[in-house]
């Protein structure tokens, strides 16, 4: 969903979520991930690396974007598009690899 049509206090499915489409939905799905209540307290990162290992394939590192976005909305912060996660996951992933 548009992270500007997200009411917080509404989100009940995963694409109720911030940046959650019918793709990203499945995606989640495959890492267990069926409830919005799920994601609390997730590591982007780690559903990263499993949805890559169940499905087989290296994903697009935007999904880490997209990640980070619907964790930190549901720890509490507000909705934001998930290319404002970018420079999130390209700092840590950069400290990861010095």
């Amino acid at each position: 969903m548009n992270p500007q049509k997200v009411v917080r206090n509404q989100v009940t499915t995963l694409t109720d979520l911030p940046n959650i489409g019918k793709k990203m939905e499945k995606d989640l799905q495959i890492i267990g991930i069926h409830h919005p209540l799920q994601l609390k307290g997730k590591s982007p990162y780690e559903m990263f690396d499993e949805l890559c290992i169940k499905t087989g394939k290296k994903h697009d590192p935007c999904v880490i974007d997209v990640f980070i976005s619907v964790t930190r909305f549901m720890d509490g912060e507000a909705p934001q598009p998930w290319w404002k996660y970018t420079r999130v996951r390209k700092e840590y992933l950069h400290n990861e690899n010095v």
